[in-house]
């Protein structure tokens, strides 16, 4: 798949004085029994792309969700670009979700699932049929494909689909929930070098949850290190290796010096 280069966003975890997400003492339970997140602190710049890596169960999903908006914290301070989620969800509407699900609606076909967000926001025809068009082959779909229906895709190419139809937006920020959890490594690899790509030609901010850990450390230029119990965040690790990112660099040393120590980190957490 080919996307147009521009220059990278910086490569450092510098966040700015006035970054896109901004969580403070985030505190989310569920009564006094069931405490899912406590005390949760973190910043995301403009344009940087940081992973969220944790064991199942520390609830990444759950930061994930707040930010989004669909629920709000038990206690603490989350704004997105100086709102609330919620604020931010309704009037810029340039924020997107990336499900582990595509959730693809099965009597749509591909390029209707895809305009789905302009068709909800009353957009007109020719302008969803032009940004469907610009956006299939930045995923690598073709116009054959977007005559299909999900049940005649791969689930490579359905996640695809799921992405393109938050991408159609030109969202300010992509959410993505372990998108590629349940692809086989090859494609999970491959998916992981196209969404690289994508980031740099349209310069979003990106929060990715995942529990690979190469995965995190392939995609982002920050990892944080989620442990349970409840969740909460214990390191935030800087990754050095410029963009753009070939897989030559999974052979790497240094690689996989970093890869040893997050599972080392992460195995500390599930002890």
């Amino acid at each position: 798949m080919e996307v147009p280069s521009t220059q990278a966003p910086a490569t450092t975890g510098v966040v700015t004085d006035s970054p896109l997400i901004d969580a403070r003492h985030v505190t989310m339970s569920y009564g006094a029994s069931r405490v899912v997140l406590k005390d949760v602190s973190c910043q995301v710049a403009r344009g940087e792309f940081v992973a969220l890596l944790g064991p199942s169960g520390c609830g990444k999903s759950t930061l994930l969700r707040l930010v989004a908006g669909l629920i709000s914290p038990s206690s603490g301070s989350l704004t997105v670009a100086g709102q609330s989620p919620e604020e931010a969800r309704r009037v810029s509407q340039r924020v997107a979700f990336v499900f582990q699900d595509p959730n693809l609606l099965p009597w749509r076909t591909v390029a209707a699932n895809i305009a789905l967000p302009l068709e909800l926001r009353k957009a007109p025809a020719s302008e969803q049929a032009q940004a469907v068009d610009a956006i299939l082959p930045m995923i690598g779909l073709t116009s054959d494909d977007a005559r299909k229906r999900p049940r005649n895709l791969s689930g490579g190419m359905r996640m695809r689909v799921s992405l393109a139809r938050a991408l159609v937006t030109h969202p300010d920020l992509l959410l993505l929930d372990e998108p590629f959890a349940a692809l086989d490594d090859v494609l999970r690899q491959q998916l992981n070098e196209e969404l690289v790509r994508i980031w740099r030609a349209r310069g979003w901010t990106g929060l990715f949850v995942t529990h690979n850990v190469a995965e995190a450390v392939f995609l982002a230029q920050r990892v944080l290190v989620m442990g349970s119990r409840p969740g909460r965040i214990v390191a935030d690790v800087p990754v050095a290796f410029p963009y753009p990112r070939e897989r030559s660099l999974r052979a790497q040393p240094e690689f996989a010096r970093l890869c040893g120590e997050l599972s080392e980190t992460l195995r500390g957490e599930s002890s």
